[in-house]
């Protein structure tokens, strides 16, 4: 079975987000930590969500809650990193609907014949 559109978009998306985030924190005197919380989570999802895999796709949905929440409290209190915020809130977005397209579309698609 073919890897749906919506698995290689995710994927991307996870991987965009751990590069995002790599670069919005590589100078925070907490690097150590950022890189553990927001930048291992989404590259090691990255991979076994390109591919399909459910798991990976629904944690990867999962967290991508939370870094949707991080963006907005961020892009509300501190206008210097609102591009950053932004960037993560709009890629989160991006991978929610990603993982749940299939779901989405198997509900509400036409039913056929």
């Amino acid at each position: 079975m073919a890897t749906p559109t919506s698995a290689r978009i995710a994927g991307i998306a996870l991987l965009a987000l751990a590069l995002l985030y790599a670069a919005w924190f590589h100078a925070d005197r907490h690097a150590a930590a950022a890189l553990l919380v927001f930048v291992l989570p989404p590259l090691l999802l990255a991979v076994p969500a390109w591919r399909g895999g459910r798991r990976s796709a629904f944690w990867g949905a999962v967290f991508a809650l939370g870094w949707f929440s991080h963006g907005v409290m961020v892009a509300w209190t501190r206008p210097g990193e609102a591009l950053f915020a932004w960037l993560a809130i709009v890629l989160s977005l991006v991978v929610v609907v990603a993982v749940s397209w299939p779901g989405l579309q198997a509900r509400f698609g036409r039913r056929r014949g």
